[in-house]
C-alpha cells in the first residue's frame, strides 16, 4: 500500500476509532484533555509506524494500546510526577492488563459503553448548544477543529475557543463520566438528540454562507444517529430521529439545481432521491414504532412519518396531504411550536387549497417566536401567488429575501418577487 493510501486509511479509521479510544481513556483518567492528548499521541504513533509495517489486523486495539502505553510513559516520566500521576499510571497499567485478558466480545461491549458515556459528556446540559455541537463533532464525530470551523463557516479560533471553554465548564461542574440513570435518561437523551438534529439542520438548510445545503454536516449527523441507534436500540426517539434524518437526507441531491439554486419539494426531480437512504429511513421508522408500541409517537418519529409520506409518493400529486395534515395535528398537540404550526399551514394549503391556509399563516404573523423568520413571509408569498394576488405576493417575497440568511436563498426569493411583480403588471 502506498504511503498516501496508508494515510488515507488511517484518517478514515481514526474518525471511527477516536470516540472509542477517548471514551476508554476517560474511564481511567477522568480528564477530558488528557484523554484527548493521549489519543492524539496514538494517532501520531500510527502515522509513524503503519506506513512501514502496514495497518494491523485490529487497528482499534492497536491504537488503544498505544494510547495507554504513551500515557503510562508520560505519567511515569513527568517532571510534575506526584501521587496523583502515579495512581493514574497504575490505573492505566491495570486497564491495559484487563484489556489484554478480556475476550473480544466483552471488549466490544465495554467500548460501546465508553462511547455512550462520551456522548452524554459532550452533550451535557451545563453546556450551551453551540458548545455541545462543537464538542460532539470533535469527540464523537472525530472531526478536527479546522473541519468543524469550515463546516460552520466560522474562524478556527472561534471553534477552538468553544471547545476549550466547554471542557473547562465540564471540569468546573464536576460532570460525571457516566451514562445517566434510567430515570434521568429521557431528559439527558433529549439534549443529545437535539445536538445531533442541530448539526443535521445546519447542513440541510444552512443558516449562513454561500450554499443552501452542506452535505458533510448532514452526513455526519446521520452517522452520529446510527451510532446512537446501535448503542441505544431500545430508545424509540433515537430511531425516530435517525429515520427523520435519513428520509430528509435522501432528497439532498434534488434540493438545488446545477447552479445551486433552491428547488422546492414539488418541483424536485424525484429520480435524484436516494432510494437506499429512503429504505433505511423507512426501516428506522418501523423500528421506532416497534419499540414504542401503542404509546404515542415522539416528535422525531412524527416528523419522520411526514417525510415518509413524501418518500412514498412517486409524483407530487400522489402525496397524501390529508394524512400529512393529520400527522401535523398530532405533532402540534405534542410540540406546540409556531414553526410546526407554520408547516401545518403549508400542508393545509396543499390539502385544502391556499385560501384555507392563508388565514392560518396571517394568524402566525403576530407570533413573537417567528419574528425575523424568513419562511413566514416566504410561505405567505407562495400562498398569495397561488391566489393570483401578485402585488401582495411580491411584497411578501421581498420581506422574506431581506430576512434570508444565505445569498443564494436571498437571490431566489428576490427572483420570485420580481416574477410576481411582472405577473401583477401583465395581469
Amino acid at each position: 500500500m502506498r504511503r498516501s493510501d496508508t494515510h488515507h486509511t488511517i484518517d478514515a479509521l481514526w474518525r471511527e476509532e477516536m470516540p472509542k479510544i477517548v471514551g476508554g481513556l476517560m474511564r481511567v483518567v477522568r480528564d477530558l484533555d488528557l484523554a484527548e492528548e493521549l489519543a492524539q499521541d496514538a494517532l501520531v504513533a500510527a502515522l509513524e509506524t503503519w506506513p512501514r509495517t502496514g495497518v494491523p489486523d485490529n487497528p482499534g486495539a492497536w491504537l488503544m494500546t498505544a494510547a495507554r502505553r504513551r500515557g503510562i510513559d508520560r505519567l511515569r516520566h513527568s517532571r510534575m510526577a506526584d501521587r496523583h500521576h502515579g495512581a493514574l499510571a497504575h490505573a492505566m497499567e491495570q486497564a491495559q492488563r484487563d484489556a489484554d485478558a478480556r475476550a473480544e466480545a466483552m471488549r466490544d461491549a465495554v467500548i460501546d459503553d465508553d462511547v455512550l458515556r462520551l456522548v452524554f459528556v459532550a452533550c451535557h446540559p451545563v453546556l450551551p448548544d453551540a458548545a455541545r455541537v462543537a464538542l460532539t463533532l470533535r469527540l464523537v464525530g472525530g472531526l478536527t477543529t479546522d473541519e468543524i470551523a469550515r463546516a460552520f463557516l466560522l474562524p478556527e479560533a472561534t471553534i477552538a475557543q468553544r471547545i476549550v471553554r466547554a471542557k473547562r465548564t465540564l471540569a468546573r461542574s464536576g460532570a460525571v463520566f457516566e451514562v445517566p440513570a434510567r430515570e434521568a435518561l429521557p431528559d439527558r437523551l433529549g439534549a443529545v438528540l437535539q445536538v445531533v438534529y442541530l448539526v443535521f439542520n445546519e447542513g440541510y438548510a444552512a443558516s449562513s454562507g454561500d450554499d443552501w445545503t452542506r452535505r458533510e454536516l448532514c452526513t455526519e449527523a446521520v452517522r452520529l444517529g446510527r451510532v446512537l441507534a446501535a448503542l441505544l436500540p431500545g430508545e424509540a426517539d433515537v430511531h425516530g430521529l435517525l429515520a427523520l434524518m435519513q428520509l430528509q437526507a435522501s432528497r439532498l441531491a434534488a434540493r438545488t439545481d446545477a447552479a445551486g439554486v433552491p428547488v422546492l419539494l414539488p418541483d424536485q426531480d424525484r429520480r435524484l432521491w436516494d432510494r437506499a437512504l429512503i429504505d433505511a429511513g423507512l426501516a428506522s421508522l418501523a423500528r421506532a414504532t416497534a419499540v414504542r408500541g401503542p404509546a404515542p409517537s415522539g416528535r422525531y418519529a412524527l416528523q419522520a412519518e411526514i417525510a415518509a409520506c413524501h418518500a412514498r409518493a412517486a409524483q407530487p400529486d400522489a402525496t397524501d396531504w390529508p394524512r400529512i395534515v393529520a400527522v401535523y395535528d398530532r405533532l402540534l398537540a405534542l410540540d406546540g411550536s409556531p414553526v410546526v404550526a407554520l408547516n401545518r399551514a403549508v400542508a393545509v394549503g396543499m390539502a385544502r387549497g391556499p385560501a384555507a391556509a392563508l388565514p392560518l399563516v396571517d394568524a402566525l404573523s403576530q407570533t413573537p417566536e417567528l419574528a425575523g423568520f424568513h419562511l413566514l413571509p416566504g410561505v405567505r408569498g407562495d400562498l398569495l401567488a397561488k391566489l393570483a394576488r401578485h402585488a401582495e405576493a411580491a411584497q411578501a417575497f421581498d420581506a422574506a429575501a431581506a430576512l434570508a440568511g444565505t445569498p443564494r436563498e436571498r437571490a431566489w426569493l428576490a427572483r420570485r418577487a420580481a416574477a410576481c411583480r411582472a405577473d401583477a403588471v401583465s395581469g
